[in-house]
């Protein structure tokens, strides 16, 4: 099978041919059909988190595709299902955190692309019982930033408890800001959505803002002000200055909800400021098997719209140029041959 190898740090990925992974007990072998690029996968193949894989690894957290081969022990999983395999590839089932619904927190888990190999690959191995089963009718072209930017984002809105009327602002509408505009509307929020370039503002008023802010020209925390100030905000700009801009227009009460995850972010945050609006900053990280499931569904219903751009795998490195220099309108899902269609 191809593959796209992470070989060292900061240098260009390399395709090479590798053999079929083959699976041990509780997993699965899956054909890739499509595999989302996301900018966690730019910082894995940079090693720039304190935390670092170990290549020579896979990349790819957002893959998705037919169960080809079953190991033992699996039985609710059979060949020719379509599965997704997020980031969250396993956790222990057994910690504080598995037990109480928050499995996203597990210390011993193993990330899909990070502590295993991941997505971009024609085939790819997974743990059974962490493969989401994907709806009949979405393809996988559109399941695959569902399987992170859309499960992140989703989880994000819920931790900032987000309610009807309540003012929201999504700070960076790309692959996840698009999502997130869309899922703060379901909710039934208002959504002040904030970025810098013309294409992905007028995105998110055709996904349905209500306030555009552009953060080239205009103050951000005095905009969200002027509107009474945000009951929440995503913060999904990888940029420490747009993390100080958006919690600067918080309300008393509001969220600041940390998704994104720059290089050498750091926040400073105003304590006499904070204590006495009774803010609150609070990190979000992907989202459990129940809330991608969801996620999914409203999909399924129709609820939700994906802007992606396809491209093959051999566009790998020209892609991720493509991403750290803002040329990408929202996704790039890598087609691996199957055209995600619709079943």
């Amino acid at each position: 099978m191809k593959a796209a190898v992470v070989r060292e740090f900061g240098q260009p990925l390399v395709i090479e041919e590798r053999p079929d992974p083959e699976p041990g007990p509780g997993q699965v072998r899956v054909r890739v059909e499509a595999s989302g690029l996301c900018h966690t996968d730019i910082h894995a193949a940079h090693g720039d988190w304190p935390v670092k894989p170990a290549p020579p690894f896979v990349p790819g957290h957002e893959g998705v595709g037919l169960v080809e081969e079953t190991g033992e022990g699996v039985t609710h999983l059979a060949v020719g299902q379509r599965v997704a395999v997020p980031w969250l590839g396993r956790a222990c089932g057994r910690c504080e955190h598995c037990l109480s619904g928050w499995e996203s927190l597990c210390e011993s888990q193993v990330n899909t692309g990070y502590g295993c190999d991941g997505g971009y690959a024609e085939k790819m191995l997974a743990w059974a019982d962490f493969a989401q089963l994907v709806p009949e009718g979405v393809s996988a072209v559109d399941a695959a930033p569902l399987t992170c930017a859309g499960v992140t984002t989703y989880k994000a809105l819920k931790v900032a408890d987000v309610r009807p009327a309540q003012l929201v602002a999504i700070s960076g509408v790309g692959g996840l800001g698009h999502l997130a505009v869309q899922y703060a509307k379901i909710a039934g929020a208002t959504v002040a959505a904030i970025d810098v370039t013309d294409e992905k503002l007028e995105l998110a008023r055709e996904l349905g803002a209500d306030i555009l802010i552009d953060a080239r020209t205009q103050d951000v925390g005095a905009e969200l002000k002027r509107h009474g100030g945000a009951h929440a905000a995503l913060a999904l700009a990888v940029s420490p200055a747009a993390f100080e801009a958006v919690n600067s227009g918080l309300r008393r009460g509001g969220k600041l909800v940390m998704v994104a995850l720059p290089a050498h972010g750091t926040l400073q945050v105003p304590i006499f400021d904070t204590v006495l609006n009774g803010t609150s900053v609070i990190g979000s990280i992907v989202g459990t098997r129940q809330d991608l499931a969801e996620v999914f569904q409203l999909h399924a219903d129709g609820r939700t719209k994906v802007i992606h751009e396809t491209r093959p795998l051999t566009a790998v490195n020209e892609s991720i140029d493509d991403v750290l220099h803002g040329k990408v309108k929202a996704r790039i899902v890598f087609d691996l041959g199957a055209g995600g269609r619709e079943r």
